[in-house]
């Protein structure tokens, strides 16, 4: 095998044995396999939109495909399996419907004519022999781009598909993820100037991805409002909810409603309690945990079921497996997977187990500033700036991680000066979201904004806030200060390169799939930043 799509890869440069996640080899060439699948699907698909021939179905599943490759979301071979058969079959069955309508069914790229075998260990040495879905014979800095692209593309593909069970969707998008997975076959060979555009394209592409989620969302759930949320609990019955998928969450809060069932949120659901349409729920109660990378000590200790929504999964320890649910996407083998909306096994293993047996106070966190929010304030923020009681804005977010280096974000908030305000999403944020940095007139020092795909809002804060100053983004007195684990995180920073922002500091280490040359490209053209130490990069950030 061989990965090195995450920031934790194996000695920087990739996981050959096992992947740091837990990903055995065998999953690793099933998802290779997959992704060789779904470039075949993506042919016929792509010409089909050419004669006028297009399946939702197929959009649909092109997105959940690429999703369950990212890290940390399915680990399940038997999964994968029916996910390889699957794309066997959407692209047979549009191969027909193309070529009736006039269409191309014949290509020179192998995935095309790909047949998965019928046993699982014959499909594993398929995707040995197939390897991984770049072309290893290009030039390094063209696998860089490739790479780069890949790993972005599979990010948007995640936010395309939330977008999409909001009932939030672009044509455009799909038709771009298509695209996007045939440039990586022979029949579309580019040269390394384009494949800088197509990088960057996907950034475009998740920046409207992000948007139709942000849409979904508000539509549905109201937009979020500064909230305080319990870090203790009640005494009684519980669920714990992780992931990122509020819909999920919603329909948990129904089908829980009445049963005397506390339900509590972890990692990138805490966002969740600022939405009037989830908040309402009375048994929504309060916050338990923090980031993904602790769920094997937290879940042991919490005495109800957990469902995973969405990725963010780590194997399970024997104490807490049966304890543990999934959907959608997330895989892990021997916990139950749910289908269809229902919860109602997870809802029984909560009414079974103990819960909490005492309340118990642990204080707050304040939660809910995005950008309405925020921009609801923004006369008093701008007059704080003016009046020089706000001297600068850092965001400060993005994923959070076990590798050494990450206390650095939680240093650099404890350290930023009193006269700054830390704007802060994602799961980075548990390095420091119960810090209480006090108000400048009122406003927070410490605003969360939200989950990863929350930084739809950040950008149009930045916007926003750079219009009212008659000025350009790259002029603010704001800092962006990222980490990042996996594609998504690749793929929201494609959508700040997309929109021009420079003099990012990103850490705690470079990816791994961007040589030399790419990175000295990013640096010129972006002003990005490798993190040093925050006593060094408060100094310099300051100084500008």
């Amino acid at each position: 095998m061989f990965c090195h799509q995450c920031e934790q890869t194996a000695k920087g440069t990739g996981c050959t044995v096992r992947g740091v996640c837990g990903k055995t080899p065998e999953v690793a060439a099933l998802q290779d396999l997959l992704i060789h699948a779904l470039k075949g699907l993506s042919l016929v698909a792509g010409e089909g939109r050419r004669v006028g021939v297009m399946d939702r179905e197929v959009d649909r599943f092109t997105t959940e495909g690429l999703f369950s490759t990212l890290t940390n979301v399915n680990f399940d071979p038997q999964r994968f399996v029916n996910f390889i058969q699957r794309a066997f079959t959407l692209r047979t069955v549009l191969e027909e419907k193309v070529k009736a309508a006039g269409g191309k069914v014949s290509f020179v790229e192998a995935a095309a004519s790909f047949v998965p075998a019928s046993k699982l260990e014959t499909l594993i040495a398929q995707g040995e022999e197939i390897g991984q879905p770049w072309d290893r014979n290009a030039a390094p800095d063209i696998q860089s781009l490739q790479q780069t692209m890949l790993f972005g593309l599979k990010g948007l593909a995640a936010y395309t598909h939330h977008a999409a069970i909001l009932g939030q969707e672009d044509d455009g998008l799909y038709a771009f993820i298509y695209d996007a997975l045939v440039s990586l076959t022979q029949e579309k060979q580019l040269n390394l100037d384009e494949w800088v555009k197509q990088v960057l394209k996907v950034g475009e592409m998740n920046l409207r991805a992000m948007a139709l989620l942000d849409a979904g969302n508000t539509e549905k759930f109201g937009h979020p409002v500064p909230t305080e949320v319990p870090l203790g609990h009640k005494q009684g019955k519980c669920l714990l909810v992780s992931g990122h998928d509020l819909a999920d969450l919603q329909a948990i809060l129904e089908q829980t409603a009445g049963k005397g069932i506390y339900v509590y949120t972890h990692g990138e659901m805490l966002p969740a309690h600022g939405y009037p349409g989830l908040k309402k729920y009375p048994h929504l109660y309060g916050h338990f945990g923090t980031a993904w990378q602790n769920q094997k000590k937290e879940f042991a200790q919490f005495p109800g079921a957990i469902v995973m929504t969405t990725n963010c999964i780590q194997e399970p320890k024997e104490s807490y497996l049966g304890n543990i649910f999934t959907t959608a996407m997330v895989g892990w083998p021997g916990a139950v997977h749910l289908q269809g909306g229902d919860f109602g096994p997870a809802i029984e293993k909560a009414l079974a187990m103990p819960g909490f047996d005492a309340d118990e106070d642990r204080g707050s966190v304040l939660v809910g500033f995005a950008r309405n929010a925020v921009l609801s304030v923004a006369d008093k923020v701008i007059e704080a700036v003016k009046g020089g009681a706000i001297k600068h804005f850092f965001l400060v977010g993005g994923c959070d991680g076990a590798k050494p280096g990450r206390s650095y974000y939680t240093e650099f908030v404890e350290k930023a000066p009193a006269d700054t305000v830390v704007l802060t999403l994602a799961c980075g944020k548990f390095r420091f979201f119960d810090k209480k940095l006090g108000d400048i007139g009122g406003i927070p020092r410490l605003l969360d904004m939200g989950q990863c795909n929350d930084a739809y809002s950040a950008i149009q804060v930045a916007l926003a806030l750079a219009n009212a100053f008659n000025c350009g983004v790259n002029d603010l007195p704001l800092t962006l200060v990222l980490s990042w684990y996996e594609q998504k995180a690749c793929a929201i920073l494609l959508s700040l390169f997309h929109l021009g922002v420079k003099n990012i500091h990103l850490g705690p280490s470079l990816p791994a799939f961007i040589t030399p040359n790419i990175l000295d490209v990013l640096v010129k053209t972006f002003e990005i930043k490798p993190i040093s130490t925050p006593d060094e990069d408060l100094v310099k950030i300051l100084k500008q």
